[in-house]
């Protein structure tokens, strides 16, 4: 729980605020931090991506979806998806019936997500997105 509490941490120093910026650092892909709405069952969902283009498209390389929850102590971020368009994958850790309910987990991609984000954290500040020198655009307040 704690990874988790330290990703909603990173994501809202991230957002700073707004509901959306793109990070700019000298020598990388231009990172977007985007809250993109709820899920079925209520939860923020606050999307991390780069992105490239290809053929005039832009293209997720990768795209990390997390799910804040309350806890007692605060808030936890939990990754829930990934999506890298290059690659054409598209990946889901959980499934939900039509009135928006949990149904199913998939408990190794979850693991997997898990260590992806941990360890796409730890490049991003050594990238210095997390630095007073990345040029944040504010994209919606």
């Amino acid at each position: 729980m704690k990874l988790y509490q330290a990703f909603a941490t990173d994501l809202n120093h991230l957002l700073n605020g707004a509901r959306a910026v793109r990070i700019t650092v000298s020598g990388y892909m231009p990172l977007s931090v985007e809250e993109i709405g709820s899920s079925g069952d209520g939860h923020r969902l606050v999307s991390l991506c780069h992105y490239g283009e290809q053929n005039g498209d832009l293209m997720r390389d990768p795209d990390i979806v997390f799910l804040f929850h309350n806890v007692h102590d605060g808030a936890a971020a939990e990754p829930v998806s990934y999506r890298n368009d290059y690659l054409g994958l598209s990946q889901e850790v959980y499934r939900y019936d039509e009135t928006g309910r949990r149904t199913h987990v998939v408990s190794s991609l979850k693991q997997d997500l898990k260590e992806f984000a941990r360890a796409w954290f730890v490049t991003l500040r050594e990238q210095g997105f997390f630095a007073s020198t990345a040029v944040r655009e504010i994209l919606s307040p």
